[in-house]
């Protein structure tokens, strides 16, 4: 009789590498766009209002994020058709050449220009280059993954913000421009040693038209045609959409804080503001790591719905703008929430779609990331000036639980 004793135990099958040779020559450009966008961030709108004042500031930042926006939604459609390391390259250069002629004149409409092509590249470089950072990634540890990813575009996009306005400061609007240009331009010929994506196998403008035909995945289940999906038929595709939604309500209280945590809190002891603002990212990079290796291990959708939680919470606790304790502990919890979301999304995104189609993936989700950060600025000034900031905040919170419909119809199917 033949025992379990005497059974054979089969070894598990190691991981797979995480940190290949080709995700890591993707860091080196990955930082220098980083790097390039956020060095000159703040430091463009301050040349514009030294210029034309603080309505040209407004139109600097307003033409980047017009650029941004409309380049994401069209990148999809230049990866499907000249593959990602053109498309990452010349984004890259887009970033980059306009802003070695920055300084050139001083006038509106050319900072407007400059920026207008910055935007663009940006758009190019984030929804391309993170669609092939995707594929670099083994799916199994995919969420890991892209943790890792965060951490190494986080950490250049933190120092370098400040950096600018210091490097103005001491060295000049020049000097600046030029080193926030050759950031992305030095970096550019990393991209040449990464792969491609392959050609796709449907005839040309097939993408294009399959965009605009139902298909299963538009009733919630995961994409499996190999066909590239366009972003049309990306956000007509449920599976994506409900994601897209949850994560789009957390980007709001994002913006919010950014914008007007400083104003809120005014009078409260001079280092709370700061201490709030390096507490929320340092707290979202940490969970957004921890829930790519839960992610991994027993599923990214299991966690989109304590993400929003989290994040709701920690917005209604920052209510109390009075309480320096609870204006930092609120924070921090918003960004262990907001961290959750950032990474429960995308990578659960990523695993509903083939590979073909990351491009897409990859615009819906910058696309809830802007559009949220930029709607809920803007809607919150509005809301602040009829109640105040403690019932905005709270208010904000309430809102960002109507994200719950999707975020509870996606965790029952």
């Amino acid at each position: 009789m033949t025992t379990s004793a005497n059974r054979p135990v089969l070894a598990p099958s190691p991981r797979p590498r995480l940190l290949s040779r080709a995700l890591l020559l993707r860091f080196v450009s990955m930082i220098g766009a980083m790097v390039s966008f956020f060095l000159l961030l703040s430091v463009v709108p301050a040349y514009a209002a030294e210029a034309g004042g603080g309505g040209a500031a407004g139109i600097a930042t307003g033409s980047l994020m017009l650029a941004t926006v409309l380049g994401e939604l069209a990148t999809p459609r230049l990866v499907d058709r000249y593959g990602y390391r053109v498309t990452l390259m010349a984004g890259l250069f887009l970033m980059g050449a306009p802003a070695l002629v920055l300084t050139v004149s001083s006038q509106v409409a050319w900072i407007a220009a400059v920026c207008l092509l910055r935007g663009l590249g940006f758009a190019l470089t984030i929804v391309a280059g993170g669609a092939l950072t995707a594929t670099l990634i083994p799916p199994e540890r995919h969420g890991e993954g892209l943790a890792v990813v965060g951490l190494v575009s986080g950490v250049p996009s933190l120092i370098a913000l400040p950096l600018g306005l210091w490097l103005a400061g001491h060295a000049g609007y020049g000097v600046t421009a030029v080193t926030g240009g050759m950031a992305a331009l030095v970096t550019t010929v990393s991209v040449l040693g990464l792969p491609d994506r392959e050609r796709p196998t449907t005839p040309a403008g097939g993408a294009g038209r399959d965009a605009s035909s139902g298909s299963g995945a538009g009733a919630g289940r995961p994409v499996r045609d190999e066909r590239p999906l366009g972003v049309v038929r990306g956000l007509g595709t449920r599976a994506l959409l409900r994601p897209v939604l949850v994560f789009g309500a957390t980007a709001t209280a994002a913006g919010i804080l950014v914008t007007f945590l400083p104003l809120a809190v005014g009078r409260a002891p001079s280092g709370v503001v700061p201490v709030a603002l390096f507490v929320q990212p340092a707290a979202a990079t940490v969970t957004r790591w921890l829930a790519g290796l839960l992610g991994d291990r027993h599923g990214s959708a299991r966690l989109v719905l304590p993400g929003l939680l989290l994040s709701a919470a920690g917005v209604l606790v920052t209510a109390a703008t009075g309480v320096p304790a609870a204006v930092i502990g609120g924070t921090a919890l918003f960004g262990a929430g907001f961290g959750v979301a950032q990474n429960a999304t995308l990578a659960l995104m990523y695993a509903r779609v083939p590979a073909s189609s990351y491009g897409t993936v990859s615009a819906l989700w910058n696309l809830a990331y802007d559009g949220g950060m930029g709607v809920g600025a803007a809607g919150f000034g509005v809301l602040a000036g009829l109640t105040g900031y403690p019932w905005a905040f709270a208010a904000t919170a309430v809102l960002m639980l109507g994200a719950l419909v999707p975020a509870l119809r996606d965790r029952r199917r």
